[in-house]
């Protein structure tokens, strides 16, 4: 009785491992393949670029190539736009996505995030003669930004308010959004303060412009929402960053300055 006990246990566990759905693990499957496929947006400079030799560069590129470093394995630059970032995590084209990606909770539907590795706030180019200084002086100005970003959610929000949606101009890249201003078709182009400095060397008519009045923006590294062992890896890899000095280096590099503070007061990082 024992001896039948036993053996129709072990079928129903064999069945029911069986029948189980598989479990996502990306770190063993990035390991086993000796690849990390990275997406990144190439045009955000000095985040995310492509040097006089037309090769990937940036915060965002050496941050993929110091994650592959720590897995031992080679990495693979997958340029994305702002809209592709979260279906290339959802499609299984990338691993990670190291992309100036807003954690909402939205997308956070979608995709997973880790805690944040860097942070930005939201500020205007302008053209030098568009008369922008302050906020109060876009109203009945012609603004620009990338689709799918932060800045175009929260500037239509304030166009909605002011009535002037159709003063709104929506790009595929952040480069269409300044080469706009650039030429005159847009009086403003909303971007991240990183950007600002870098846009207005490249181009002599395009000035700073004034920062936006939404919240600082708290950007994480984004993997499938349900490998949740990969995401801890992924952490543990933002912390170590940190710790090591590798964060301070690269933003000293990149954007200059002491490194924006991580840790977001009252919560546990």
């Amino acid at each position: 009785m024992k001896k039948t006990l036993l053996t129709a246990v072990s079928a129903a566990l064999v069945s029911a491992t069986l029948g189980a759905p598989a479990i996502a693990d990306t770190l063993d499957d990035v390991i086993d393949r000796g690849v990390l496929r990275c997406g990144v947006v190439l045009d955000f400079p000095p985040i995310g670029f492509r040097d006089a030799d037309n090769q990937p560069a940036g915060f965002d590129v050496d941050y993929c190539a110091d994650l592959a470093a720590a897995l031992d394995v080679d990495h693979e630059i997958l340029e994305l736009t702002w809209a592709e970032r979260l279906p290339v995590i959802v499609t299984g084209r990338a691993d990670v996505v190291f992309g100036a990606t807003s954690d909402t909770l939205e997308r956070a539907r979608t995709v997973g995030f880790t805690i944040p590795y860097a942070i930005y706030y939201a500020q205007g180019v302008v053209g030098a003669d568009s008369g922008i200084e302050t906020f109060e002086d876009i109203r009945g100005k012609r603004v620009a930004a990338a689709v799918g970003t932060v800045p175009e959610q929260e500037w239509l929000k304030i166009a909605a308010e002011w009535g002037e949606e159709d003063l709104y101009q929506g790009y595929q890249s952040e480069n269409e959004v300044f080469l706009a201003v650039a030429q005159g078709r847009a009086d403003i182009g909303i971007t991240t303060n990183t950007a600002v400095l870098p846009i207005t060397q490249q181009y002599d008519n395009i000035i700073a412009g004034p920062r936006m009045p939404w919240t600082t923006d708290y950007t994480s590294v984004v993997a499938d929402r349900k490998d949740v062992s990969w995401l801890n890896y992924l952490n543990l890899f933002v912390t170590h960053q940190v710790r090591s000095g590798r964060y301070q280096e690269l933003w000293g590099e990149y954007v200059g300055g002491e490194a924006p503070e991580l840790r977001i007061p009252g919560v546990l990082y």
